[in-house]
């Protein structure tokens, strides 16, 4: 079963002037889009196809680099639409559980922003930085090139992603050129704090230290 791409949850302008229309149009339509048919292509015709792409990602040391770069791509943005909103931004609700575990883990929200922005600005190159939960529910920030994840067997990262920012430059060079850190503070302005604090409660489901 051919993996789809999924509709953005909001129009192409909704999320301006922090990311603009026609970026968000090529970056959905072109570039996961391009993700979309290059992974089904790659597994076509073999085990692969029907499995859940988490699946697939946690082996993905075992396939080509085809189904690693485009495996990423796919889920890497998949993420992406969803922990964004128009009506996001600003710091999660105190009775949030990822408040509290910000709070706990990086010592208050200011130092976990400052902590994922400087992820997210030295990654060299194209790449992701990822605020990731283990097993333990412990938070902790990470970054990876092209389009790796920390769900991925080829690197030694656990955790589950449940917020990700895409520093390829394809993902704010229409309007931020090389100002990447201004693309970085926008995107504060609209993260979907209730689809990251679902993804929190979800990892561990029950296993809350809370």
């Amino acid at each position: 079963m051919a993996f789809k791409l999924p509709d953005l949850p909001y129009a192409f302008d909704a999320l301006e002037p922090n990311i603009d229309a026609r970026t968000m149009e090529i970056h959905h339509g072109k570039h996961h889009g391009g993700y979309t048919d290059k992974l089904n292509a790659a597994i076509a015709g073999t085990p692969l196809e029907g499995m859940k792409i988490e699946d697939i990602l946690a082996q993905v040391s075992k396939h080509g680099g085809a189904v690693r770069n485009n495996g990423g791509g796919y889920y890497n943005h998949c993420l992406f639409w969803e922990i964004m909103s128009p009506n996001g931004g600003g710091e999660p609700t105190s009775q949030m559980n990822i408040s509290k575990a910000i709070d706990r883990d990086f010592g208050s929200f200011e130092h976990f922003k400052n902590e994922f922005a400087a992820a997210a600005t030295t990654v060299f190159g194209s790449g992701w930085a990822w605020l990731c939960v283990d097993k333990k529910d412990k938070l902790s920030i990470c970054s990876t090139p092209n389009q790796d994840n920390p769900l991925m067997d080829v690197n030694n990262l656990e955790g589950t992603p449940i917020l990700g920012l895409d520093v390829w430059e394809h993902a704010y060079y229409l309007n931020y050129q090389n100002r990447r850190p201004d693309y970085i503070n926008s995107f504060f302005n609209v993260i979907n704090w209730h689809e990251v604090t679902k993804r929190f409660n979800n990892a561990n489901a029950g296993a809350s230290n809370l």
